[in-house]
């Protein structure tokens, strides 16, 4: 089955293009992105803090079932414009990758579709390929199909 979130890797290149269009409205996809009970639906994540405003900062822990966190990220936002764009950087904690900078736009295609375009640059083409290489696009891809699953939901009440 071919993925519906589509990555543009060009080569050589250390940024990469992510694009996905959801039957959802443009509202309630920039919610899923917005509010912390969503994102903890779809991410499969605990939301530490989640200050949605230029300069504000966000914090997630991913625990195992004996509760030891496996993963974490942060970062800060330097733009939230509700309902178009998103502009923040994301880092993992101990992993071997840096701090890399996301341009999340999102698109209104009709009342019900929308698409979010993600652009991310990362401090290298050796991290981007390794981002790649441990399968951030089937990840992501996974991530979006129960973004549009759950907040679909949302939709019908």
């Amino acid at each position: 089955m071919e993925q519906k979130t589509k990555v543009n890797a060009e080569e050589g290149k250390q940024d990469l293009v992510i694009t996905r269009e959801f039957d959802l409205p443009l509202e309630l996809l920039f919610k899923a992105y917005a509010e912390a009970e969503i994102v903890e639906q779809w991410m499969g994540t605990k939301v530490q803090k989640l200050e949605n405003k230029r300069h504000g900062s966000w914090h997630y822990i991913t625990s195992d079932p004996q509760g030891n966190p496996v993963f974490q990220a942060n970062g800060v936002f330097h733009e939230f414009s509700p309902n178009k764009k998103i502009t923040r950087t994301f880092e993992m904690e101990n992993a071997p990758f840096g701090v890399q900078l996301e341009f999340l736009e999102f698109v209104e295609v009709s009342e019900d579709k929308s698409r979010l375009n993600i652009h991310i640059v990362y401090e290298s083409v050796e991290h981007r390929d390794g981002m790649i290489k441990i399968g951030m696009g089937k990840g992501m891809s996974m991530a979006h199909d129960r973004l549009e699953k759950i907040v679909g939901q949302l939709k019908v009440k």
